[in-house]
């Protein structure tokens, strides 16, 4: 990769369903330390808004949930377990969407186990590098159509490249629980269905497509309106290459 040392890259297993924003912020934390102490600065890549935040702001301490009462959370219907999210934390309730089965079930397990509601944890984030470095950030904007039909033409090559010919290797392991993540993932479900021969492949390339640019759209978003105002915003790549040189200089 033009000689540039890339970390936190490919070192996950899909097996492994217990990784997270926080320990994908502790690594983090070690490899930013590392860089600079080979003398290098070390540059974030990346748009997911959750680890961002996660790492420059610290995470919520909440202490290991009970395992029993996460296997009871976690083998409920999407429908009860937002019921009795309502009866038991009725303003996290308030706040997720009814159908958001990861959120629902974390929100649960957390006030069950912890008897504490997850925006009380919330409160008390811890971790975050945000004051212990000087971060210099820049937001690529580019425009919306222009954007999407680049998505459209990456999913295109990835289907023509070995896309289904990874999620075929994937679904063949048997140490992958059914409710995994990575089951989950963009792109799994519809190739997993053109397996199946439930759908098509151009249905599988069109829930690919619709699928990348849902994602996109959010955080597009997210970049747009969380950061802080004083982080560079570009609509180009080549304007944003300039002033990642011109942070980098200064």
């Amino acid at each position: 990769m033009a000689g540039v040392p890339h970390r936190l890259f490919g070192h996950v297993d899909a097996a492994d369903a217990g990784y997270s924003a926080a320990r994908w912020a502790a690594e983090a934390r070690t490899a930013i330390a590392a860089a600079h102490a080979e003398g290098r600065v070390p540059i974030l890549v990346g748009g997911t808004g959750l680890y961002l935040r996660t790492l420059i702001d610290g995470i919520a301490p909440v202490p290991p949930i009970d395992p029993a009462v996460r296997a009871e959370v976690r083998a409920l219907p999407v429908v009860v377990a937002y019921r009795m999210l309502a009866e038991e934390d009725a303003a996290a309730a308030a706040r997720l969407a009814p159908a958001d089965t990861t959120r629902v079930a974390r929100a649960l397990e957390v006030v069950r186990s912890t008897g504490r509601p997850l925006a009380a944890w919330q409160q008390d984030r811890a971790g975050g590098i945000g004051d212990a470095i000087t971060l210099a950030a820049a937001v690529l904007l580019p425009d919306r159509d222009a954007l999407f039909d680049r998505i459209d033409t990456r999913c295109i090559a990835m289907i023509a490249e070995g896309a289904v010919d990874e999620v075929a290797a994937l679904l063949r392991r048997d140490d992958i629980a059914d409710d995994a993540p990575i089951r989950r993932a963009i792109g799994v479900p519809p190739i997993a269905a053109l397996l199946s021969g439930t759908i098509d492949r151009t249905e599988t390339l069109a829930r690919l497509q619709l699928d990348t640019r849902r994602y996109a759209k959010r955080q597009y978003t997210w970049f747009r309106n969380q950061p802080p105002s004083q982080w560079v915003r570009e609509t180009d790549s080549f304007a944003l290459t300039s002033s990642i040189a011109t942070l980098l200089l200064d």
